[in-house]
């Protein structure tokens, strides 16, 4: 089956450009929104990324229509690697099911990875450079009012919230959750 996705930033945008282009492909099923791409949590590309099979092509007008980096658009591709469902983009003409196609994005993979170590090596210098000054302290320690704590957590313990519920309510990440939980179990169990 031929898939297409089309995606426009804004209501005021009008996506009739990439439709045109995309109509040559003899699409089945079409997939259109209007919406940003700062992430992938969009409705029609969910839908559109669920309904794909194997053996489907999913054309797009171009990758920016996918996403707006690297790391997501490729963990996309990945995705529908796995899946055996093609990607083609008409306006960069990468199709993932050619060889040259497969090596292009490998080549964007290999810039984005590059990219990522560099940065995080940059981090790592910047922190010793602090550390060495005394200027870094590290991240600052999440306190939580022990009462507060206590009476939520009673709560998750009695099935009233679930985890999700009772990071919310303390307003904490799940794995600083998780590990206010461990201190606690491990200070009132001995």
């Amino acid at each position: 089956m031929n898939i297409a996705y089309v995606r426009v930033s804004t209501v005021e945008q009008n996506e009739e450009r990439q439709i045109k282009a995309l109509e040559q492909f003899n699409i089945d099923k079409w997939f259109t929104e209007k919406v940003s791409a700062k992430d992938t949590n969009r409705p029609q590309l969910k839908s559109m990324l669920e309904f794909a099979r194997e053996g489907d092509t999913i054309y797009i007008h171009d990758f920016s229509r996918l996403a707006r980096n690297t790391a997501d658009l490729l963990n996309i591709v990945e995705d529908l690697t796995k899946r055996k469902i093609t990607l083609h983009s008409n306006k960069e003409n990468i199709d993932t099911s050619t060889p040259t196609g497969k090596l292009l994005l490998s080549v964007i993979a290999s810039i984005n990875q590059f990219e990522r170590e560099n940065l995080l090596e940059r981090q790592r210098e910047g922190i010793a450079i602090a550390k060495a000054k005394g200027a870094y302290k590290g991240r600052k320690a999440i306190s939580i009012d022990n009462d507060m704590f206590i009476t939520e957590y009673n709560k998750y313990l009695t099935r009233k919230i679930t985890k999700v519920q009772l990071a919310k309510n303390l307003n904490i990440s799940r794995p600083t959750l998780d590990k206010l939980i461990k201190e606690y179990n491990s200070q009132n169990n001995n």
